[in-house]
């Protein structure tokens, strides 16, 4: 069995990555505690990664607690089977899911418990991909078609104190397709134990929101239920502690709950007044936090619950869009499916915090979490981050997208997932909006999708009465959703696209809210939101390329590459563009628009830098259409010939130079097109810089590239962890003499580590590449390609990348527990 004080140390609920120190833990109990000699927290949680047994198969006899599974393999979970491939262009889910495999799997682990009398023992899993099923000790306790909401089971009555207590799980792919991106297979995001008293606090159960903000005070209601799954009536107090950002306690108060009959459940209500609140926001995401504690009348703790939140006010106004306490501003937000990249659907957090920071350092303040219900450490990390989020439920009801989706399943479970994501969800301020689904079909049937919508929106506007609705319709003007009154259900209109189409919505009802749920990159598209004071913003599809939804363009093709960043986390050139339109600080960035015709193969053969050719110094006032952009200044034609330098920048004035000699200054375009100066080519370097007051350091630059001749390395951090949550991107450029990355370097590089690390994957971005992610041999794309490291214990590791006929590249990292 776990030690009993290593697991009370470590029971705040689903906050691994942000778990406190022991001393803020002992201290809290103390400011806590009552004369009562139970003072310690009963509530235990055990995080159960290590030691499962896994088979992909189905196996008769896999949920008996005898069955020999000492060959079974080894796994830690998270676990996504289906990452390791292999592609298949006859893969059962096809494109629809990146022609990687699908199928059932079933894992297997002993329990670190010996069950005592009084106790109750839950076992909660974050996501299980999908149809899984769970036995205990051979009892089949639960079954869960969906695949991304967060379950909790009961084992307490199944399991044995006279020996191993056995889980079974199986999970089940095999019916596909099921989706239309990239689901992963099996159980993909975290599991714990958690063991309480038989009187405690459900899944979901603590409710904590501002109630009102005034003079600097804030009104903190806290709404906590409780269950007693004892035999006999119980006398309830509920103790409320709040801690401040800096863990300071700020208000406490302890309210009669009454009693609770056995086998029953009470809602507990307790209402505080917390002085001097500051305000979680964008900019600085102040996060308090909660802890309550449950008490027989005698004092003795019978549960206990930490939760974080913030104090905040969002608000959407028919006729200004969007406020944040106080504050208006433009939803500037991403679409992200749930995977992330060459972890397939196992996200360690790392990825997750590297993918974040770099979509809002480019201006981005928005998450749509697309088309699912995401992790709980997903949410923690905007919490932490700033982002605020729209968290969206289904992508279809009752009519199918797919043959074997969850359509076959919204009838019997809707319900129950709709209320366990809110409840599970409900206490993260960076949640602004609830989805109640993407693209609905059954719109094209008004009674069956008026019904199915009010159904959700009960369930919603029950568990939480402080945010409001949305979903994202799709071409509502044909199934006349802003006639019939389906879209007017909704608290705030959202709609995919025809960005005009809503603007004549609102136009013709100005009490309607509106959003852009999904939107495209381009001008278009960005200009209607940005001028109309109504539109509250917008969605991009997508923050980030993903995998699947391939079919429109089939084999090889294993993503749909429409991200600000491609899978490794790094800035597209339609990143840079965006950032020029959203980010608040100047921004130049250059790149090179090319006529294909014109920038195709050298017949010279020449690779390096030829003899410089004096440009033709044009400032282009009338843009062009975009034709082929690149982010390097090294066509294949080194022959002078007509190119096109692009400018993205928020800049007033901008000036752009080849190999050091003026091009001459362009003022900001009101339209949002880039700025561009037609030149003859010629090797060496492009630069544009930012001519604004203050801002005279802020410029970009293009190099023209040599021959390659080494691998130059860099790691995202200098250090890396061991835990599943730990990973550091390491990037490869195949670089020249002067360290100039070589876009045309397709070399196929080898990565090792020595010391106390490992490889978890490699990845270069491309839409068809089909080398096994977690091979350790990936080529260049670009002159590009990216590692993942993971520590193994404390001390010093190395990564090493080779190539025939490059010098080798090395970097070094530290490493802890």
């Amino acid at each position: 069995m776990a030690d009993l004080r290593q697991r009370r140390m470590d029971h705040a609920r689903r906050r691994r990555a942000f778990a406190r120190p022991v001393a803020a833990i002992a201290a809290l109990l103390v400011s806590l505690s009552s004369p009562s000699p139970a003072l310690a927290a009963p509530r235990a949680v055990t995080p159960l990664a290590d030691g499962w047994r896994f088979l992909q198969g189905d196996p008769e006899g896999a949920e008996s607690p005898t069955l020999n599974d000492q060959a079974w393999r080894v796994v830690s979970v998270p676990h996504d089977w289906a990452i390791a491939g292999p592609f298949d262009p006859n893969a059962r889910a096809a494109g629809e899911n990146g022609f990687l495999p699908s199928g059932v799997a079933w894992y297997r682990r002993a329990l670190p418990l010996t069950p005592q009398p009084g106790r109750r023992y839950f076992i909660e899993f974050d996501g299980i991909m999908e149809r899984s099923g769970i036995w205990v000790n051979g009892h089949h306790i639960g079954y869960r078609p969906m695949g991304y909401v967060s379950q909790r089971y009961d084992l307490t009555r199944h399991l044995r104190a006279d020996g191993q207590n056995i889980i079974a799980v199986r999970a089940d792919t095999s019916a596909a397709p099921s989706s239309r991106w990239y689901t992963g297979s099996g159980i993909y995001r975290h599991v714990r134990l958690i063991e309480t008293g038989d009187v405690h606090i459900p899944q979901g159960g603590a409710y904590v929101r501002t109630t009102g903000i005034a003079d600097n005070q804030a009104g903190i209601a806290v709404s906590t239920d409780v269950q007693n799954s004892s035999d006999k009536p119980v006398d309830i107090r509920m103790e409320v502690a709040l801690f401040d950002p800096a863990g300071r306690q700020v208000a406490q108060t302890v309210a009669s709950a009454g009693m609770i009959e056995p086998g029953r459940t009470m809602i507990a209500p307790a209402s505080l007044t917390l002085p001097h609140a500051q305000r979680w926001n964008i900019d600085k995401p102040l996060l308090y936090r909660a802890a309550i504690r449950l008490l027989t009348a005698d004092g003795a703790v019978l549960d206990d619950e930490q939760v974080r939140f913030g104090i905040r006010e969002a608000r959407f106004d028919p006729a200004t869009g969007f406020w944040l306490n106080g504050r208006n501003f433009k939803l500037k937000g991403v679409a992200l499916h749930h995977d992330g990249g060459a972890v397939g659907a196992a996200v360690p957090l790392a990825v997750w915090r590297q993918r974040l920071t770099a979509l809002k350092a480019q201006g981005v303040n928005a998450v749509r979490t697309a088309h699912n219900v995401p992790s709980p450490e997903f949410l923690d990390l905007t919490d932490e981050l700033g982002l605020v989020v729209m968290d969206e439920l289904f992508d279809q009801w009752n009519v199918a997208k797919t043959p074997e989706d969850y359509h076959l399943f919204f009838g019997d479970w809707h319900k129950r997932d709709t209320l366990d994501m809110v409840r599970r969800d409900r206490n993260h301020p960076s949640i602004i909006l609830w989805s109640a689904g993407n693209e609905i079909h059954d719109t094209a049937y008004p009674v069956q999708a008026k019904a199915a919508l009010r159904s959700i929106l009960d369930i919603i506007h029950a568990a939480d009465p402080s945010r409001p609705v949305t979903m994202a319709l799709f071409r509502p003007n044909v199934t006349k959703d802003y006639d019939n009154g389906l879209a007017d259900m909704l608290d705030v209109i959202g709609q995919n696209y025809r960005e005009n189409e809503l603007i004549a919505a609102n136009r013709q009802n100005p009490r309607r809210s509106i959003v852009g749920t999904e939107n495209a990159h381009n001008r278009v598209n960005w200009l209607p939101v940005r001028d109309y004071a109504p539109f509250s913003g917008m969605f991009l599809w997508t923050g980030v390329d993903y995998l699947g939804e391939a079919n429109r363009s089939g084999w090889p093709n294993i993503q749909n590459p429409a991200g600000l960043l491609d899978r490794t986390g790094r800035q597209k050139i339609s990143g840079m563009e965006r950032e020029s339109w959203w980010s608040d600080r100047p921004v130049v960035h250059v790149v090179r628009n090319a006529d294909p015709a014109a920038a195709g193969p050298s017949t010279d053969g020449a690779g390096g830098p030829n003899q410089p050719v004096l440009p033709t110094m044009i400032a282009v006032a009338t843009p062009k259409p975009k034709t082929a952009l690149f982010d390097d200044w090294s066509p294949a034609n080194r022959k002078p010939h007509e190119e096109t330098i692009e400018v993205y920048s928020n800049c007033q004035q901008v000036e752009a130079f080849l190999n050091g000699r003026s091009l001459g200054v362009l003022p900001i375009n009101r339209d949002a097109s880039p700025r561009r100066w037609a030149v003859q080519y010629a090797p060496g370097q492009v630069r544009a810089l930012c001519r604004d007051p203050g801002a005279a350091s802020v410029s970009d630059s293009l190099q023209t590239a040599g021959d390659p001749v080494r691998i130059d390395l860099k790691a995202d951090a200098s250090s890396v962890g061991s835990r599943f949550d730990d990973l550091v991107y390491v990037r490869a450029r195949v670089v020249d003499a002067k360290g100039v990355t070589v876009p045309s370097a397709t070399h196929r590089l080898h990565f090792a580590v020595s010391g106390k690390g490992s490889l978890v994957a490699t990845d270069n971005g491309s839409s068809v590449d089909h080398t096994p992610f977690p091979s350790s041999d990936r080529s260049a794309q670009d002159g590009l390609a990216v590692a993942l490291v993971r520590g193994n214990g404390s001390g010093r590791m190395r990564l090493t990348a080779t190539a025939p006929g490059l010098k080798a590249g090395s970097v070094d990292l530290s490493t802890t527990q």
